[in-house]
């Protein structure tokens, strides 16, 4: 299935094998004014992800084929990842902490209401649209942030970060030295309305840790303040 997307819709990829679910989720996200195509199974899916950009990915993790938490992984290691947001009848902490590892930027547990599904997405885009550019640089030590461009480098060397993981250094490189708790960076970074797991946080912060940092075990930037939360330099 396959809408046609005016400038201004968020184009939605919803990627399920039940076909209930499937279109079911699809038809409602389309009455949202969501531009909406689906796919049954993760290579298709992949597929169409390679072939035209979206916005945004609703993901079960157990598909056929290629499941879901591979599909994650693999969009993780693309230039510009679309947001994820997990759909799955896996509800410990151990399954959600590997979903958001391996890439989500949320996950919901089925069963799930169709408003909370509606919500959850419209709060991940409007918290990655609503930041403002910077025209300036931002550097300390080998790392450059150039917020005009969205754009990250090491040592002159460009890094791949996810849109989460940009936001995070952004607000600490512009931010040196405060201490940040995570209730503070999930409003600053996920919104006020996110309503997933603070737990993210600390997987996002290892994320970026690996990427900017010698030693991510020993981190030099981005430290940790035990009781309190992370501070930056």
């Amino acid at each position: 299935m396959h809408s046609s997307p005016s400038p201004d819709q968020a184009r939605l990829l919803v990627v399920e094998d039940d076909d209930t679910i499937r279109e079911t989720v699809s038809e409602a996200m389309a009455l949202e004014g969501f531009a909406v195509s689906t796919a049954a199974d993760g290579q298709q899916a992949w597929q169409m992800l390679c072939d035209a950009p979206f916005d945004l990915v609703v993901l079960d993790l157990m598909l056929p084929g290629l499941n879901g938490l591979d599909l994650c992984r693999r969009l993780r290691g693309t230039r510009q990842p679309p947001l994820i947001l997990v759909i799955s009848a896996r509800d410990s902490e151990t399954d959600r902490v590997l979903g958001l590892e391996v890439g989500a930027d949320d996950y919901l547990v089925k069963p799930f209401g169709l408003r909370e599904l509606v919500a959850r997405c419209r709060a991940l885009l409007r918290r990655q649209r609503s930041g403002a550019a910077s025209p300036t640089e931002l550097r300390h030590q080998s790392l450059s942030l150039y917020p005009g461009e969205c754009r990250v480098t090491r040592d002159g060397l460009e890094l791949k970060l996810s849109p989460k993981e940009y936001r995070l250094l952004e607000l600490f490189m512009q931010n040196p030295r405060r201490v940040w708790s995570r209730d503070q960076l999930i409003e600053q970074v996920w919104g006020i309305d996110y309503i997933g797991d603070s737990k993210t946080v600390d997987v996002h912060i290892r994320w970026l840790r690996e990427k900017i940092e010698d030693d991510p075990s020993r981190p030099s930037h981005l430290v940790t303040v035990r009781g309190f939360g992370y501070r930056f330099g």
